[in-house]
């Protein structure tokens, strides 16, 4: 049987870039509650045609103006608003910071937009449509509704849907000192999501080789 060439990544999701996000927020109302921080990872492809998580781009996002932040939250992610050391920036730099890089790597696949990749994707694609849409950008790079959930794919996968539990069932390193970070959770996901994309490639190979 020859070798056949590995599909780029244009070939792979329809021309769709998959993107792995996670949003740190001051509450649950995307329309409400603060934007804290985003961090985002464009998936890869090594010479072997695996899955791999690429570079972060990442900012700590200043609390737009009328923005509520529940102090639930701020216990949970551990986020503290008054530290100089965050470097937050406002909104529409935040964006513009992710987007650039979130553009180049589609460019640089060949793909025509990106594709958001979350553990509960809906909820960070909610909370980055606002800020786009307060901020009137008009370069987001990603699909305005159509995302990869890591959840369904965990729970098809390894029986678990807790982003925690799936990634240790994965046989992957979590570290709960770092979670509720958005890049460190960005990362955890960005290894789940290719393990499970590289498991699936790895097994209907072997199933096609077989017939």
């Amino acid at each position: 049987m020859e070798n056949t060439p590995t599909p780029r990544m244009a070939e792979r999701f329809r021309g769709f870039l998959p993107v792995v996000v996670d949003v740190e927020t001051g509450g649950f109302d995307c329309n409400r509650h603060a934007l804290l921080e985003i961090a985002a990872i464009p998936i890869e492809l090594d010479e072997a045609g695996d899955y791999v998580p690429g570079e972060v781009a990442s900012s700590h996002v200043e609390p737009y103006e009328g923005s509520e932040i529940d102090p639930k939250s701020l216990e949970v992610t551990g986020i503290r608003l008054d530290c100089v050391l965050r470097g937050a920036l406002p909104e529409r730099e935040a964006l513009d910071l992710v987007f650039a890089k979130v553009r180049a790597a589609a460019k640089r696949h060949g793909c025509q937009r990106a594709i958001l990749v979350g553990h509960n994707a809906h909820f960070d694609l909610g909370f980055l449509n606002a800020a786009v849409s307060r901020v009137g950008h008009k370069r987001n790079p990603f699909h305005p509704f159509s995302t990869f959930d890591t959840v369904t794919l965990a729970g098809m996968a390894y029986g678990q849907t807790v982003l925690s539990r799936a990634v240790q069932a994965a046989g992957l390193e979590w570290d709960g000192d770092q979670a509720h970070s958005a890049v460190y959770d960005t990362e955890r996901t960005a290894a789940l999501f290719c393990d499970v994309l590289n498991r699936w490639r790895r097994s209907a190979g072997a199933a096609l080789a077989t017939r």
